[in-house]
C-alpha cells in the first residue's frame, strides 16, 4: 500500500468523502465527472481505486459537511492587492483573515484541522452548520481568501502538486465554523445598481458576453487559462462602465471554464483577477 492510499483512507476514516485526482495535479481523474456523487468513504473502494496509481486526493466538501477556508499567498505575476487590502503588514490571505478577526473582535480560528498547501498557503477545515447551506466563494471574505463547501472540493493532505506536498500541520478535528464567518458567507453580496442601458449599448454588452464565452469554449489546450483571463478582462471593462453586472460575467465565465475542464479554484482566481484588471480600465460605449 503506497502513501497516498493511506492518506485517502485516513481522510475517509474522518468521514470525508474522497475521490482520485490526476497524479501531480488538482484536476479530477478522467471519468470522475460527477466527482461529488462518486466520492466515497468506503475503505474497500478506496483501496481498489488507489491500487491503480498514486492518485492525488480530492475531498468533496459538501458530502463531507466541510467548509474549507483557503488562505492563499501571492505568486509571481499576480496583481497587487486591491486598495482596501493594501495595508501595512498585509501580505497574504492569512494576514487578511487576521485583520477580519481584529475588526470583528473575534479570535483567530486556528484550533482546527489545518493543511499547508504545496505552494505555501493554508487550508483551515471547519464543520458546517446544520441549518445553513454554504457554497463556494472567491474573495468574498477578502483578498486571497477563497472557500470551498457544497459543490466544491479541495486537494487533500498527502497529495503532491508542484512545487510541494500538501501536509497536515494540525490534526485536530475540524472545529465548527465560527458563526460570524458563517453569517458573512451566507449574506447576499451587495450588487451595485446597474444604470439603465438602452439601444445598441445593451445589445453590445450582451453580444460581448456571448462572444467571450464562445472564445473560452473554443480555446485550445495550453491557451485556456490565458483566454479565460483575457475574456474576464474584457467583461470587467464593461462591468466597470455599468453595462453589465459583474456577478453575471463571473457566472457565465465560470460555467464556460468548467465546461472545458479547467479546475474550479484556478478558474475563480483567474476570472477574479481578469475582472479586477478590467475594472481599472472601463470601456465606454456611446
Amino acid at each position: 500500500m503506497h502513501d497516498l492510499t493511506r492518506y485517502a483512507l485516513a481522510a475517509a476514516a474522518r468521514g470525508w468523502h474522497v475521490f482520485p485526482l490526476t497524479p501531480g495535479q488538482k484536476r479530477p481523474l478522467r471519468g470522475f465527472t460527477d466527482w461529488e456523487g462518486q466520492a466515497t468513504t468506503s475503505a474497500a473502494r478506496i483501496r481498489q481505486m488507489w491500487a491503480r496509481a498514486p492518485y492525488n486526493i480530492g475531498i468533496a466538501c459538501g458530502p463531507s459537511r466541510l467548509l474549507v477556508i483557503d488562505l492563499d499567498v501571492p505568486q509571481d505575476g499576480d496583481d497587487p492587492p486591491p486598495p482596501e487590502w493594501a495595508l501595512p503588514g498585509v501580505h497574504d490571505g492569512s494576514d487578511v483573515l487576521a485583520v477580519l478577526c481584529e475588526k470583528a473582535a473575534e479570535p483567530l480560528p486556528l484550533e482546527t484541522f489545518t493543511v499547508r498547501t504545496g505552494r505555501g498557503g493554508t487550508h483551515l477545515y471547519f464543520s458546517t452548520p446544520p441549518d445553513v447551506e454554504l457554497g463556494n466563494s472567491a474573495g468574498k471574505l477578502g483578498w486571497k481568501i477563497d472557500t470551498r463547501a457544497r459543490g466544491g472540493y479541495i486537494v487533500g493532505p498527502g497529495s503532491r502538486v508542484a512545487p510541494g506536498r500538501y501536509e497536515a500541520i494540525h490534526t485536530a478535528a475540524p472545529a465548527p465554523l465560527p458563526s460570524w464567518l458563517a453569517e458573512r458567507l451566507a449574506a447576499d453580496p451587495v450588487q451595485p445598481a446597474l444604470r439603465p442601458v438602452v439601444g445598441h449599448a445593451l445589445g453590445y454588452a450582451l453580444t460581448a458576453i456571448r462572444a467571450e464565452v464562445e472564445r473560452v469554449l473554443a480555446a485550445a489546450p495550453g491557451t485556456r487559462n490565458n483566454t479565460l483571463n483575457a475574456a474576464a478582462f474584457a467583461l470587467g471593462q464593461l462591468a466597470a462602465a455599468d453595462l453589465l453586472p459583474r456577478h453575471l460575467a463571473e457566472a457565465c465565465l465560470q460555467s464556460a471554464a468548467e465546461a472545458i475542464g479547467l479546475p474550479a479554484r484556478e478558474s475563480f482566481s483567474t476570472i477574479r483577477s481578469g475582472l479586477d484588471s478590467g475594472y481599472r480600465q472601463p470601456r465606454r460605449v456611446a
